[in-house]
């Protein structure tokens, strides 16, 4: 309402004696009369719209606010009270699926069972397979050596394919396990002294098979099949094949320079080979004129090449370089990896705290370094050989024996590979303190990958000299015997090292540049210093290094460097045949599985296929595995894998049953990784399912997400494009105790029929595959 005055009216400001408050009176009026004077502009009454006066709003908010909360309560009670019921009947139908699950456990169980007894089918037949070839007696004509008869690989790999084909050959080599044989063997070779590089070569191959073997029943064999006392024995005769093998080479390299001069090269004045086949590479040269000039060497047919310091260019000397693509110089329980080291070996022990010989700690491992050039074969005692030996002894186990592998999983720990604690150091402590150790290579972390580098200087015989019509040479009683090279002072003032360039194998792939180490025998140990200025050509496949003393070398890599898997898949492909393909850091790997034999079908890294030399050939998964790990591509966790690899754990129960049950259904349906695994908990795995009967049938909306704790089995409602990870139920679906039976519900009678038909070499292969792999705990 507005104030407002007529025409004529004049307004002034006055006072109303019984409020005493202004007011507005008329011009001339008698004061303490108020007249107001009304008009169209004139002061109104304040009114809202809806008719009430100012003072009523503050009432009617408060009239609101109170309705709005009543409401809120009102539908918050009604919501609480919907969640609660929601919650009484899910827990109603989990309680009567619960039920149902309990009731049905011992019957599913039972029929599972009996489905399991494919594996100890297997096991079986292959127990019977190498009894039948271990007493059959060779006959030209006989109609079974067609059944037996597998040719090897040129290579050398793939014989596990048949390991016992020297009974059917009958080419003389001994049975590996009949120790009489053995040394009959071991003893012939030693008393020939006059061989030459390439008799022992030949003879070598012959050796390396050999060793294959007798890894191969250590590894495989289950112990129904060899005693204890019979795994020991084959383990020295792993190690004593091994030296003598070694020691060959060196006595053949010896009577090699006993005839150096008659090679002499017209040009350098000098002599220089190489000798190679597919397992060794023999380069050596012989500083016969002893010219400065020439103290700089290639071996062009082999790519290894070596700048020797002047004082020794000008010495008798002679430089061998043997590249042997094995590796018989760290200890046994390393070369066979396959086998878990749950414990530190004796050989740790004895590098940690060196024995009480009279010296003080350091100074055993200063005399090693003072004449490093003598063999690892001579230098290493044979004691420490056989605890090497025993080690592998102590921690040997068979995943051949299914049940077996069953119960240990079950027993000893919830997790399938708990480290011990003398595993819980990334590198090995030593006397030295941490300085030192952190020169000294984890074993477990780096590995040697294509083979070893035996660099030695080597003291030069007296050479034949010719008089008259005669040839005189001088005779001394020596026989290998190493130069005494000690590294002086450069022009610069530094350690006059010397230089070796290695070239590395064709046959093997390295991801990142490799670590060079040298081979420390007091310590039996591998160490990295020692090694400087280390240049590597990744595209010319070469690396150059200095070193103060000549050393037994290896080029190292990370074991663990295509770990975590990040993607895997498991079909089927035919009867009983399947693909696993493994998608890992740097690699791509597909492995065609048939009956009871494995084949590595391509191997891509940066879109460009590799390894050809042992694609497309079929041999066993223990076979593959060694050979894929020998190529450098080690998609194979080992015991302690998980100090290395940033993967949640897995415990043994679900991951276990997990490869059982997959192996049972592989014939009819695809396995494949699940992003929520990881998510999951220790105590459950989640994978994607889906039948697969024909060759496009495992689309990605034909998956289904399965969780497994060990004992029980549900079907997720979740997808791999959820949000965020839950374990409800799928609707409809029921707990089941095992994954066959869970499957059996959903999938078609052609599929279980499949299943049903399928064979038992096949469904043993695929689960050694599983278990080698580990996709459920590293990816």
């Amino acid at each position: 309402m507005r104030w407002g005055s007529k025409a004529g009216c004049s307004l002034v400001p006055t006072k109303v004696a019984a409020a005493g408050e202004k007011a507005l009176r008329l011009k001339g009026a008698a004061e303490g009369r108020v007249i107001f004077c009304v008009g169209p502009g004139g002061p109104k009454p304040k009114k809202k719209s809806n008719g009430k006066t100012k003072d009523e709003k503050p009432k009617k908010g408060r009239d609101r606010k109170q309705k709005d909360k009543g409401e809120a309560q009102l539908q918050a009670e009604q919501e609480e009270a919907e969640r609660l019921e929601k919650e009484r009947l899910e827990r109603e139908h989990l309680k009567k699926l619960e039920e149902k699950y309990q009731g049905a456990r011992e019957s599913e169980l039972a029929e599972l069972n009996s489905l399991e007894q494919k594996f100890l089918s297997a096991q079986q037949w292959k127990m019977d397979y190498r009894e039948q070839a271990k007493e059959f007696v060779c006959t030209q004509h006989s109609p079974i050596v067609a059944l037996f008869e597998v040719s090897g690989n040129a290579d050398g790999s793939g014989w596990e394919c048949n390991p016992w084909e020297h009974y059917l050959s009958c080419d003389g080599s001994p049975d590996p396990t009949v120790p009489q044989e053995m040394n009959t063997f071991m003893s012939l070779w030693r008393e020939d002294q006059d061989e030459s590089v390439q008799l022992v070569m030949e003879k070598g191959e012959v050796v390396l098979k050999l060793i294959e073997k007798l890894e191969f029943l250590l590894l495989e064999a289950s112990p129904n099949e060899i005693t204890e006392e019979q795994r020991v024995q084959y383990q020295e005769f792993i190690l004593q094949l091994q030296v003598l093998l070694h020691q060959k080479y060196n006595e053949a390299t010896q009577n090699l320079l006993k005839k150096a001069s008659m090679y002499e090269d017209s040009e350098t004045g000098n002599m220089h080979t190489v000798i190679k086949d597919k397992n060794t590479t023999f380069c050596i040269w012989v500083n016969l004129k002893k010219k400065p000039r020439f103290k700089t060497h290639m071996f062009q047919e082999a790519g290894h090449g070596f700048d020797l310091p002047k004082s020794l260019a000008l010495s008798s000397v002679a430089v061998r370089v043997l590249h042997t693509r094995y590796d018989h110089v760290s200890p046994l329980w390393l070369q066979c990896q396959g086998l878990p080291r749950q414990e530190a070996s004796d050989n740790e022990e004895s590098a940690e705290h060196p024995k009480d010989n009279g010296q003080e700690p350091g100074e055993e491992e200063e005399k090693g370094r003072e004449e490093p050039s003598v063999p690892a074969a001579e230098e290493t005692p044979s004691k420490e050989r056989k605890e090497s030996a025993a080690s592998l002894t102590e921690n040997s186990n068979n995943t051949d024996d299914k049940k077996e592998t069953e119960e240990e999983t079950e027993k000893n720990s919830d997790i399938l590979d708990e480290p011990s604690q003398e595993e819980g150091a990334v590198l090995q402590e030593e006397p030295g303190g941490r300085e030192e150790a952190a020169e000294v290579v984890d074993p477990q972390q780096l590995v040697p990958v294509g083979g070893v580098y035996h660099t030695d200087a080597l003291q030069l015989p007296p050479q034949a000299q010719d008089v008259r019509d005669w040839s005189m040479v001088e005779l001394l009683d020596v026989g290998w015997e190493v130069y005494p090279y000690s590294p002086g002072e450069a022009e610069d003032g530094t350690q006059a090292a010397v230089q070796i360039t290695l070239r590395l194998p064709d046959n093997v792939i390295y991801f990142e540049a490799p670590v060079v180490a040298r081979w420390d025998p007091a310590g039996q140990q591998w160490r990295t210093d020692g090694i400087s200025n280390i240049t590597y050509e990744a595209q010319e496949r070469s690396i150059t290094f200095g070193m103060g003393a000549f050393y037994t070398v290896a080029l190292l890599q990370d074991a663990h460097l295509n770990l975590p898997y990040q993607a895997w898949e498991l079909q089927p492909t035919g009867v009983d045949e399947g693909l696993c393909t493994v998608t890992a850091v740097f690699a791509t790997i597909q492995i065609q599985i048939k009956d009871n034999q494995c084949m590595l079908s391509s191997v891509v890294v940066e879109e460009e296929e590799v390894l050809s030399h042992i694609t497309g050939q079929w041999m066993s998964p223990f076979a593959l595995r060694e050979a894929l790990k020998r190529a450098g591509v080690n998609i194979f966790p080992a015991e302690h894998s998980h100090k290395y690899v940033p993967v949640p754990r897995k415990a043994a129960l679900a991951e276990g049953k997990a490869y059982e049950q997959m192996a049972l259904l592989a014939a009819a349906f695809a396995f494949a990784h699940s992003k929520w695994n990881g998510e999951a908990g220790p105590g459950q795995v989640v994978f994607k399912v889906s039948e697969h009967l024909k060759a496009d049938s495992a689309k990605d909306n034909h998956w289904s997400l399965y969780m497994f704790n060990g004992e029980k089995v549900q079907t997720l409602k979740l997808t791999e494009t959820s949000e965020a990870f839950s374990e409800e139920l799928e609707e409809e679906s029921e707990f089941h105790s095992t994954l066959y039976h869970m499957l059996k519900d959903l999938a078609s009678k052609e599929a279980m029929d499949k299943v049903e038909r399928a064979g038992s070499l096949f469904i043993d292969s695929v689960y050694q595959l599983l278990l080698a792999t580990r996709v459920l705990a590293f990816s």
